[in-house]
């Protein structure tokens, strides 16, 4: 009730201990709080914020136009309202190396478990489409430099991002992420791997835990979690998947509404009033209140 339970450093623990695990973990991407407390409650391990998720909610192209504060306030909102690890997508890093080292302090305040960064030029474009330029290796290893001086908790996971394999093949998106992990790293997003293979062999060429992008309509096929584990992938993200789920249900609902002109055929399919007071705890927060209201100086003198 009031928020997560478990404080913001022992949900930092965790993600380090789910990477250091022998398991593959998944972190279903969250477009609201409501969204995620869905998320723990149906025992996933942790929870991603998707950048791309975030602007097209916000009716924005995935090109770097949401601000650093914008988006460290939609990652407190989520984080405050779960016990799990939550895994922030941080773009470029909003500016050069002093401005990085910033974003990595606003994400620790903010609560959240971890973060990504890329190695696209600005402005930069979601890792799934074409026409993507990355920045040199050089300028890269300066940004994750930069993160790892700003870090003040140590457990706060820094993540590489390279979307070099589209335009450089997969054995420079390898050279490049073995560079990254050489700046501090700790762990590393291969972007639209096409294969199973390539996976495992970014996998098998690292010191560092690797993940995996299962997002819909991209260039990776979407493998189960048992082809993910045996290629060597340790986490995976489905950043858009919740919001596309939740928009063709709302697009295919307002075109029942307005020809039927009732959501009454909806009904059955809706979130019940009974389950959302679940899912936000509404009971506790009326007993909370019902404490306060009811308080009284007896015995408290």
């Amino acid at each position: 009730m009031l928020g997560a339970q478990t404080p913001a450093h022992v949900r930092r623990e965790k993600f380090r201990e789910l990477l250091a695990g022998d398991k593959l973990v998944q972190f279903p991407g969250a477009i609201n709080p409501i969204n995620a407390q869905l998320i723990e409650q149906a025992g996933f391990e942790g929870v991603y914020i998707s950048g791309g998720a975030f602007s097209a909610a916000q009716g924005l192209p995935d090109i770097g136009l949401t601000t650093l504060t914008e988006v460290v306030d939609h990652g407190r909102n989520i984080s405050r309202v779960t016990n799990l690890p939550t895994f922030i997508d941080a773009d470029t890093g909003w500016g050069e190396a002093m401005n990085v080292a910033r974003t990595v302090q606003e994400f620790e305040d903010a609560g959240v478990a971890g973060m990504h960064l890329e190695d696209q030029v600005n402005p930069k474009r979601c890792g799934h489409l074409d026409g993507k330029e990355v920045v040199s290796t050089a300028e890269m290893v300066k940004r994750i430099s930069a993160a790892v001086k700003g870090r003040r908790d140590s457990n706060f996971v820094l993540c590489a991002r390279t979307d070099s394999r589209a335009k450089e093949g997969l054995d420079a998106a390898i050279d490049r992420a073995k560079a990254y992990v050489d700046a501090g790293a700790d762990l590393i997003f291969p972007e639209a791997m096409k294969d199973l293979g390539e996976f495992e062999s970014m996998a098998n060429a690292l010191d560092v835990p690797i993940l995996a992008n299962m997002t819909e309509f991209g260039k990776s096929e979407l493998f189960t979690t048992e082809q993910l584990a045996n290629a060597g992938v340790k986490l995976v993200i489905y950043p858009v998947t919740t919001l596309r789920i939740a928009m063709g249900a709302i697009k295919r609902g307002l075109e029942v509404i307005r020809r039927e002109g009732t959501q009454e055929s909806l009904v059955d399919g809706m979130q019940t009033r009974a389950d959302l007071y679940d899912t936000i705890d509404y009971a506790a927060y009326n007993e909370f209140d019902a404490a306060v209201f009811n308080f009284s100086q007896e015995n408290h003198s």
